[in-house]
């Protein structure tokens, strides 16, 4: 539960607390403005993700190559083309039926060898059960009659809870919400089984595909790993195949699901006509903190029960009834700098109870970890002149004398259609929109997911692109890109394209909208 929504936030900057005893918290709120500067590493790592050793092979050696050939071997002089051109009539010799035999050979040999695209089949959202809404006035009044938090704190969840931008329609898991609060082991499986399998059940459904045909199994899940583990939970319930390929990740965070389906299209890469599932999830039943630091209280207010089943697919086959192809993956690991490791960080209070810290350098990291994955993402997907025009700003301003020029932000509405940006928090949703210039037709899914279901953590991603469909906004050829973060620190990225128009009325097995998409977008309060 590492979301780095700072809806710490609209409240104020800083928080001060008044009593003598309790410190001053003091956590930037908005993020830094990443798109000022830019290191030209990651603009290279970019262009290295399409410059790589094998294009570089394929036009300084392969074409050449095949061109020398077929000149060789079909006898072919350059200054004989035109006379070609104009003689339609040809007569086929040995050394010709030879070259093209062989350039037939190369170009199959091609073929084979290149990696088969990876299809998006359909996805599932889990919609709980109606007796697992909770109003925020509902939440309110069960976390003061647990009687486990001081007052000042209950005014601060107070303020959180009405600044966070979630409505009264979210959802928490029964072990939370019992009286009192029954957090155990057992609870905690049953919210583990109603999600996944929830969703699993709703995407074989709506795909057809027998559980027994799946091939690759990524379960990834943070704060919640039991043994056996999840994805051993999910082979066992529904007998899949003793040599299924199977994963589960933990401790990843909120950007673990574009992780998932990351490691998913390697996988599938490597083992032809293969059928990917993956799970997203988060675990509260045993997350849920009962302290009053007031670092580790913002998973309270925030986060909310919910999962996706995604089923992915490298069969040639699957083209036709597939919702989207996977075009790019782009992964940012800071970890391995101090700040951003410790940034988002579960630990024990001062008196025991176990909760997730966020540190007051998030957005500072937040903003960071954001800037480097676009930067390497641009040269992936944009359109050639923004390329230019920015890394023209970008030499500008590596001028001593023109440091200070205005930089050119390039508009990644050109690069895609559709935005999903993790709905991590009220206050980054703001920050995003207002760094990379979107409307609020762009954020509407993110933040009507919010407001709906709350931060579901990794699993909120599908629940936006649900959204977008619902509304019936998706067509051929339309360019989607999901952008998450979390504890490592990590941002991560995965870009789409439509394979087909999906209209606003089908098949709603599955979508968490099904009952409520006609009366969004609502209006949420600042």
């Amino acid at each position: 539960m590492d979301s780095i929504d700072m809806d710490k936030e609209r409240l104020t900057a800083e928080m001060d607390f008044k009593d003598s005893t309790s410190a001053v918290i003091k956590i930037r709120r908005r993020l830094p403005d990443f798109l000022q500067t830019v290191k030209l590493k990651y603009v290279k790592l970019g262009y290295g993700y399409t410059c790589n050793a094998a294009t570089v092979l394929i036009f300084t050696f392969i074409f050449p190559l095949i061109l020398f050939l077929l000149l060789q071997l079909t006898d072919l002089k350059l200054i004989h083309l035109s006379e070609l051109w104009s003689d339609h009539t040809v007569h086929l010799d040995t050394d010709t039926v030879t070259g093209s035999a062989v350039l037939l050979f190369l170009f199959g040999l091609y073929w084979a060898k290149r990696s088969a695209p990876v299809y998006l089949v359909d996805f599932a959202c889990y919609k709980p059960e109606k007796e697992r809404k909770i109003s925020v006035d509902s939440f309110l009044k069960m976390t003061e009659e647990t009687g486990g938090f001081e007052e000042e704190t209950l005014q601060f969840q107070r303020r959180i809870s009405m600044k966070a931008g979630l409505g009264d329609e979210t959802y928490l898991p029964r072990g939370i919400t019992s009286r009192p609060p029954n957090l155990c082991m057992k609870e905690a499986r049953l919210e583990a089984e109603a999600v996944m399998f929830g969703a699993m059940d709703a995407l074989f459904a709506k795909t057809g595909v027998n559980p027994k045909d799946i091939d690759i199994l990524v379960v990834n899940c943070s704060l919640f790993n039991p043994t056996p583990s999840l994805s051993a939970m999910i082979v066992n319930h529904y007998k899949l195949r003793t040599n299924i390929k199977s994963y589960n990740l933990g401790g990843m965070g909120c950007s673990a699901g574009l992780i998932s389906i990351d490691l998913a299209k390697d996988l599938l890469k490597a083992n032809p006509n293969s059928y990917a599932v993956v799970v997203s999830t988060e675990n509260i039943t045993l997350n849920w903190y009962f302290g009053n630091d007031r670092s580790m209280l913002l998973c309270n207010c925030i986060f909310r029960m919910g999962g996706a089943a995604v089923l992915l697919s490298n069969k040639s086959s699957d083209r036709a009834k597939s919702k989207y192809e996977l075009v790019h993956t782009v992964r940012t690991h800071k970890g391995s700098d101090d700040k951003h490791y410790n940034c988002v960080y579960q630990m024990e209070d001062e008196k025991g109870k176990v909760g997730v810290c966020l540190a007051r350098e998030l957005m500072a990291v937040a903003g960071d970890a954001l800037k480097t994955n676009i930067t390497t993402l641009g040269p992936l997907v944009l359109p050639f002149m923004e390329q230019f025009m920015f890394f023209v700003s970008l030499v500008r301003r590596k001028m001593t004398f023109l440091k200070r020029s205005k930089p050119y932000i390039p508009d990644f509405k050109l690069a895609f259609e559709h935005f999903c940006i993790h709905a991590g928090g009220r206050a980054v949703l703001d920050e995003m929109q207002k760094n990379l210039e979107l409307s609020e037709w762009h954020m509407e899914p993110s933040r009507m997911t919010l407001h709906r279901f709350g931060n579901t953590s990794s699993s909120s991603l599908w629940y936006e692109l649900a959204y977008t469909e619902a509304k019936g906004r998706v067509g051929k050829g339309d360019r989607v890109w999901q952008i998450a973060f979390g504890s490592g620190f990590k941002c991560n990225s995965a870009v789409w394209k439509a394979v087909r128009d999906m209209p606003e009325l089908g098949d709603w097995r599955g979508n968490p909208w099904d009952d409520s998409i006609d009366k969004y977008p609502v209006n949420v309060p600042s």
